[in-house]
């Protein structure tokens, strides 16, 4: 097995240490395998993304990252079906249900994910293809 060494700030570390131990992991490399288990899991699932595709996303941020998130939304309008915001003690919670064709599925998807913004993204495919 490859060693690797990260940095994070003390937060970031407090979470991931109190995470550990509320999931009962032996050791934090053994969770973040896992957590990149999964999150290679999203990744593939969404490549194999094909033709028009209807899904749902989850999104959760702070309430003060509210601007930032709608910057990402613009230019997604029109294959917005729906949307629903909750705000829940600070942390905005909203979904969104998209129709469109699987590159800007995967789009949408790619901004979220990696938007210093947004603390969670999940996702389901309701409609569409999954192909190789």
């Amino acid at each position: 097995m490859e060693i690797l060494s990260i940095s994070m700030d003390k937060k970031t570390l407090n979470q991931l240490e109190q995470m550990q131990k509320r999931l009962g992991f032996k050791s934090r490399s053994k969770m973040l395998r896992s957590a990149m288990q999964s999150l290679s899991k999203d990744y593939e699932g969404m490549e194999g993304l094909r033709g028009d595709v209807e899904s749902v996303f989850v999104v959760t941020y702070p309430y003060r990252q509210k601007n930032r998130v709608s910057d990402l939304l613009r230019g997604f309008e029109d294959v917005m079906r729906a949307d629903l915001h909750h705000l829940h003690r600070g942390t905005c919670i909203d979904i969104f249900n998209l129709e469109t064709d699987a590159k800007t599925t995967k789009k949408f998807y790619g901004m979220m994910k990696s938007s210093k913004a947004v603390h969670s993204v999940s996702y389901s495919v309701v409609g569409g293809m999954h192909g190789g």
